[in-house]
Order: C-alpha cells, then structure tokens, then sequence
C-alpha cells in the first residue's frame, strides 16, 4: 500500500514578502513529498509565518498558533517570521510550539519539520540567531497560482525609523542577485504570470549593498529592454527615493506601470520628524507631481498612521490634506502601536485609543471621499482602462488596471490571464464597472 503523504498547513500574517516567503516554503515542502492542505485542516506539520508591526500582529500571531495546536495537537508546529525573530522565547514558550525560526534561513523548517516527523519526538528547538553579517536567503518561487506574482528583490532596513520593530526583525539591506532577479521574473512569465510585483523590506533600496550600477533603476531598465514580463509594478516604496533620477529612468519604462504604493505612513512634518522619517510632505508632494508629469495617468496609494505620539489636531489636519492634494487612490490606515525596544515607545504625548480610533475612522472616510472623486474623474473620461481578467465570476471578471484600479467588467469570452480594454461606465464601493472593448 502506499504511504500516505505527509500534510503541511501553511498560515501567513504581514506584507507581500511575507507571502512571497511562505510560498517559496511551500514549493520547498512540495518538492519533498509533502502534501499542501488548508491550514485550518488536519496537518502532520503546521508552519505559521508571523508579523510584528503592531501588537496586533502579536496578537494575531500567537492566536493562529494556538489554533494550529488545538487542530491537531500531535502535529509539528513551526513558527518562523518576524514575531519569532523578535521574541523566539515567548514563542518557543507556548505549550505545542517545536521549533521556531525567525527570518533568517526559513528554508530550514523542511528539513526541521521532516526531522521531527522521523524522530517522533518535538524537541524544541531554536535556531533565531543574530542577523548581522548575513546574506540575502536564496529562495524562488516557480510555480504562482495567479496572474500577478510577487518576488521578493530585497530584505532588511537601515531605516531606523523610532517606532518601527521591523528593521531590527529583519536585518541590514540585502539584496537578490541582480540576475537572479532576471531568471525568476522570465521563469515566471513563461509560466503565464502577466504582472509582477518586486517586493521587499525598503524596495527602493535594492542593490545598496552590491555596489555601482546595480540599483533598482538599473535592474528596471534590464527587465525593460529583454521584455521580461508583460508588466512590472513595484512593492512599498520610500518617498525620498522617487526623485528624478528614480522618475525620469523607471517611470517611463514600457514595462512599468503607473502606479506607486507609497510608505508615507504621516503627511505632518513634525510627525514625520519625530518618527525620523527622511522626507518631509513637500518633498513628497513634488516627487509625486514629478512622476504625475513624466507618467500621465499614474495614481497613488499609500500607508498612512495615526496617533503617533504628539500628533496633534493640526498634524492630523494636515495628513488629511496630503491625501488631498496628493490624489490618493487609496490609503492603508493604521494606528500607532507602542512596540517595545523602539524609542517612540517611550516618548511623551502617547495618544488615547479613542483618539486613535476616531482619527482612523475620519481618514477611512476621507480617504475615500478622495477616491472617489478620482474614479468619478476616470469614468467621465471613458478613457479605455488596461485590465488583467483575475477572477471569474459567472460571465464576469474583477481585476486590476494597470494604475491598480479595481475594475468588475462583463467579459464572457475571456480567460484567467487575458489583457482587455474596459470602458468605464460607474463606480461604485470603490470599484469601477465597465464594458469590455477589446481582447
């Protein structure tokens, strides 16, 4: 008879180069026999990949723990990620938890998961070890399941930034091969991957630690000019490093496409000064309008905090007319969390919560007054929006204009993978409705 494989439940929480790392984790696991299952099933293995950008992420982590235990309380439970990195003790400390890894060397739960299973005893086991002096961890993906993947060009920040657990989770600047980068991207469009995403900790700061001629501008303008892949689009970006150069050589790539997600995370410039960002909203705005020039058409989201320590009502005042004049088609809004170790924790003027909560709740919804107004400025155009057909449902898709508008158009003779044209007709809960024009 035979063996039944052994099943593996993958659970990421975080960003995109989390995501990107647990799929790698999970070609890995495949590769060697196992079986990938739902993580809320039964498993042999559990892998739970953490975040640590705010206690809630915490919070979350250690809750979907615990809900791999009680699914199976015989499994092997790996935890690995950011969380891990920071506190592997408390990790380590939850009854059920084997082994735990941080974000260094998150290939190794394979082997460790494979090493449990045979030797039937759940040991457990630490390998977090100081990140100094290491290397950017070779890992790939081969085979995504959707038209846009994400492949992660860069690790670590040198940011310092006073609220921020992340870069000391992470680690100094590393960054992939230069090309490596290349053969992924290429092995991925051949695949049928129409869009990817680079991602990383500090994207615009790939290739500090390769020396001359190796920067993110560089490395655009190669998957440009071998047309690696229909269209390029760009992880969290610093607004500091979109100055001209950075406008002037990638903006007007044909392979890029015309939208930014932004790192702005205040648009108040004592805010920003405090949180020992790099940039203040002036500069921000010009780089914007900068880029707005060189790539007509190109819109803007960004990650945007409130509450942080000393915020007054003015500052608030005033990230609300950044995303104003800044034109955002979207913000991720989130409020400032006390991280323990980061000098902002202790700073005087620590907001009440239900402050936090009522300028979160006023930004949501001015946020999307102001997206609103952009994608009624789209739909009077009835300019034809350039669209990846995603997901199907029934004679429709939901996919994404190549500015990252989310567009639901009736298309019934269209695949997963097409490029089609829509004709924007309304908006609605910030999607826009459109008929298609062309395949």
């Amino acid at each position: 008879m035979t063996e039944l494989k052994k099943r593996v439940g993958l659970y990421t929480l975080g960003c995109k180069v989390s995501l990107y790392e647990t799929s790698a984790i999970s070609e890995r696991f495949a590769a060697e026999g196992f079986e990938i299952a739902p993580f809320d099933s039964v498993c042999d293995v559990y892998v739970i990949n953490t975040c640590t950008v705010t206690a809630e992420s915490d919070a979350k982590s250690r809750k979907y723990i615990r809900r791999a235990i009680r699914k199976n309380p015989s499994a092997v439970v790996i935890v690995c990620g950011c969380y891990s990195q920071r506190d592997p003790d408390s990790v380590l400390s939850i009854d059920g938890v084997d082994a735990v890894v941080g974000t260094q060397d998150k290939l190794k739960t394979v082997e460790i998961a494979k090493n449990c299973l045979q030797n039937k005893e759940h040991n457990k086991i630490n390998i977090v070890g100081s990140l100094d002096g290491v290397g950017f961890e070779p890992m790939r993906i081969t085979a995504p399941d959707r038209t846009r993947a994400y492949v992660k060009i860069e690790d670590g920040c040198e940011c310092k930034c006073s609220y921020c657990a992340i870069a000391p989770a992470r680690g100094p600047v590393r960054s992939k091969p230069f090309y490596e980068v290349i053969d992924e991207v290429e092995a991925l469009a051949a695949r049928g991957t129409r869009e990817v995403v680079l991602t990383g900790i500090e994207t615009g700061s790939y290739g500090a630690d390769l020396g001359a001629n190796f920067g993110l501008c560089d490395l655009m303008e190669e998957l440009d000019r071998r047309g690696s892949v229909a269209r390029i689009r760009l992880g969290s970006m610093a607004p500091e490093l979109m100055g001209e150069a950075f406008a002037r050589r990638v903006m007007t790539l044909g392979i890029m496409v015309p939208h930014i997600h932004i790192s702005m995370q205040s648009g108040a410039d004592a805010v920003l000064f405090r949180m020992r960002r790099r940039y203040n909203a002036a500069r921000a705005l010009e780089n914007i309008k900068r880029i707005k020039e060189l790539c007509p058409g190109c819109l803007f989201t960004a990650d945007l905090m409130v509450g942080f320590p000393g915020e007054s009502e003015e500052d608030f005042a005033a990230t609300l007319d950044f995303v104003t004049r800044a034109e955002l088609l979207d913000a991720h809004v989130f409020a400032y969390s006390k991280r323990a170790g980061t000098p902002a924790a202790q700073f005087d003027g620590q907001i009440s919560e239900e402050i936090k909560r009522r300028r979160s709740a006023a930004l949501i919804e001015h946020k999307n007054r102001v997206r609103d107004g952009v994608l009624s400025r789209i739909v009077s155009s009835a300019y034809p929006l350039r669209c990846i057909a995603e997901t199907r449902l029934g004679d429709r898709f939901v996919g994404h204009s190549d500015s990252y508008v989310e567009v639901n158009f009736f298309a019934p003779d269209a695949e997963i993978g097409d490029e089609v044209f829509v004709i924007p007709e309304r908006h609605e809960n910030g999607v826009i409705f459109g008929k298609i024009t062309q395949i």
